[in-house]
């Protein structure tokens, strides 16, 4: 795609610290060509990893080559972005995913080693994800909603040995699958044992209570109560043990913070198996049952640590650079393990470790080479208290140079969700925006998860009241910072927080003096009533949280900004992709009309590749020229007053 006229790049200069070093000035173009990687599992030999990056600028499967570190494609989308799932057990086939045009409608494809690749879940209308691998590794797990577009049924799909024609299909050649469980409704399908006998099944009444069950697939007895209880409770699945004996599943009962508990099936016990001080996120073993791994949650950063499976003994991990460890993938049967470290300044790079040595090696160079480390800023924890005094997390980015004599104008940033959280980690928007002078403050408003479940809740069917109001605290904690511009203050957000960004220009007219809408909601009412079908079961969860447009009419339409949008007289960018099936194109489409027709400066950028989020590495780019060409016109240069 070509970039607008009005979004020429930058170009390269420089800007002096307070120590008189020079630090150089980059394009959006400079920071995204850092190269995203992701996945990584070992081919059947050990001698490469099944990756997805795209060096292509779009997300294709690639393999690397451990000894030689070559990274070679294997899938060429020129459109669809192409993720890898996993090579196969024995030899060198290997399965990948793909939507079309970013619609979400993932379908689950085999490519050979000719090149010849099969659709194996072929439909219009269909999603289907791999659910992992039958522990005789001729089989493997899919889920699906082509019988009923609400629900996902379990299938298992057989590409080595006979079995019954009488009770499979042919899906492609080679491949034959079979029913193996037919969800009852109203349930998400969240696990399934190796051996292909227990399913695990979660059932959300709301966004603070859910239960986790099991059931059998060779009979049709009824389903298990893994986690009966009083009052309300989230629990979630997490793994079921190697020999299916035991399932592991996360509960927030009895504290603030996600713990993990094991569920034996023989004896129907229970006992806690892990917990830390902050949200448990993870738990899980590795393929082959040898290992396992878990992940914490601690104040935006995860703390990652591996045991053996078999005694429970930890595995120290060797000093790798700073920043978060995440994508622990294991060789089968063997003592190396892959691993991405992401950190602020540094995105994310894979390595290859030794179990027994902990001898490390770094196989990927991410980062451009145009841009030092040292031009980046890492993030700082802060909080600042709210209009309620209630501590608000944040991470605060700091420009180089900016100072009491040289303060730096800034942007309150809002993640999505609701019930996301601003992480630390490499974010090459964030930085092209600090790199050209803007502070930036990332919010965990209320109602961001990683902060304990009361936190969690502290919005509920208040949003756009009290979650806007911790945005609004922190531009006055900005304010307050003597390297910070007070007077030129904007909000930014993507998701969630776009409809933030358009909430605080709707909904409180001058707390910030521009806007950047990232496809947002802007009418709640139209989007709870088009949600994807396959959100059925957590319909009643995002109802709980949001409000049921049934029953809730009135108090939608007052928190949506589209209708709301006359009060708005602070300069928008709205940001949209045309094929985005959580917020439909005509809500930015219309929200843009309305507030032109205030007098305002309204800039509308439609990428009509995209669905919700960016998959083009050329159209991240654009959008980023977009952010700082908007922001130079309307935040540092002329600005309307109401």
């Amino acid at each position: 795609m070509k970039t607008l006229p009005w979004l020429l790049p930058l170009a390269l200069a420089s800007c002096g610290t307070l120590s008189g070093t020079a630090v150089a000035r980059h394009d959006a173009e400079s920071f995204y060509a850092t190269t995203s990687f992701t996945g990584a599992s070992f081919s059947s030999d050990g001698k490469r990893l099944l990756v997805t990056s795209d060096r292509s600028g779009i997300f294709n499967v690639h393999a690397l080559d451990l000894a030689s570190g070559e990274l070679v494609a294997l899938t060429d989308s020129k459109h669809d972005a192409t993720f890898a799932v996993d090579w196969f057990p024995g030899d060198d086939r290997f399965l990948y995913t793909a939507d079309q045009g970013g619609n979400e409608r993932n379908h689950l494809y085999v490519h050979l080693p000719t090149g010849e690749t099969h659709d194996l879940t072929p439909g219009t209308e269909l999603k289907a994800s791999f659910a992992g691998w039958h522990a005789d590794e001729r089989s493997f797990f899919v889920l699906s909603n082509e019988r009923d577009p609400q629900f996902f049924d379990l299938y298992r799909y057989h590409f080595a040995g006979p079995i019954e024609a009488s009770v499979a299909e042919e899906v492609a050649p080679g491949f034959q699958r079979t029913l193996l469980y037919q969800n009852p409704g109203g349930y998400e399908l969240s696990g399934v044992s190796r051996d292909g006998r227990w399913v695990a099944l979660t059932k959300s009444t709301s966004n603070a209570d859910s239960d986790l069950y099991l059931a059998r697939t060779d009979e049709k007895a009824e389903l298990v109560h893994v986690t009966p209880h009083t009052g309300t409770v989230v629990h979630g699945f997490a793994d079921f043990s190697p020999d299916g004996s035991r399932v592991f599943y996360t509960s927030n009962e009895g504290g603030e913070f996600d713990a993990v508990w094991s569920f034996e099936l023989a004896s129907r016990t229970r006992k806690l198996a892990f917990a830390a001080d902050w949200d448990v996120s993870s738990y899980s073993f590795s393929r082959d049952g040898r290992w396992l791994v878990t992940t914490v949650n601690a104040d935006a950063r995860t703390i990652v640590r591996v045991f053996a499976a078999q005694g429970g003994r930890e595995v120290i991990l060797p000093k790798l650079p700073d920043g978060d460890v995440a994508g622990v993938s294991f060789e089968k049967g063997g003592r190396r393990l892959a691993c991405y470290v992401n950190g602020d300044t540094s995105p994310s790079n894979l390595y290859l470790v030794d179990l027994d040595t902990g001898a490390h090696r770094r196989l990927t160079d991410a980062l451009n080479p145009a841009i030092a480390e040292g031009d980046l800023v890492p993030a700082e924890v802060v909080r600042y208290p709210s209009f309620d005094q209630l501590p608000i997390p944040a991470l605060l980015y700091r420009p180089h140079g900016a100072d009491a004599r040289n303060p730096a104008p800034a942007l309150v940033w809002v993640h999505g969700g609701p019930g996301g959280q601003s992480r630390r980690g490499y974010n090459p928007t964030i930085q092209h925006l600090v790199n050209h002078g803007y502070a930036v403050l990332a919010v965990n408003n209320r109602g961001s998860s990683g902060y304990g479940k009361t936190f969690y809740h502290q919005d509920d069917r208040k949003h756009g009241d009290v979650d806007l109001q911790d945005c609004v605290y922190g531009r006055r904690y900005l304010e307050g910072l003597d390297w910070v511009d007070g007077e030129r203050v904007g909000i930014i957000g993507g998701s969630y927080g776009g409809y933030m960004v358009c909430a605080a220009l709707a909904f409180a007219p001058d707390a910030f003096d521009v806007g950047i809408d990232i496809f947002g909601v802007t009418n709640w009412l139209r989007t709870l009533e088009s949600i994807p079908a396959w959100w059925s079961a957590e319909r009643d969860s995002l109802y709980a949280e949001l409000g049921d447009p049934a029953k809730d009419k009135e108090s939608l339409q007052a928190r949506s900004p589209l209708l709301h949008a006359s009060n708005i007289r602070r300069p928008l960018l709205v940001i949209q992709g045309k094929n985005d099936p959580r917020v439909l194109e005509v809500e930015s489409q219309e929200m843009a009309a309305a507030v032109r027709k205030n007098g305002v400066p309204v800039e509308y950028v439609l990428f009509p590749d995209e669905g919700h989020g960016f998959r083009n590495k050329e159209n991240r780019i654009r959008a980023s020229e977009a952010y700082l060409t908007f922001l130079d016109a309307h935040l540092v240069g002329p600005r309307v007053d109401g």
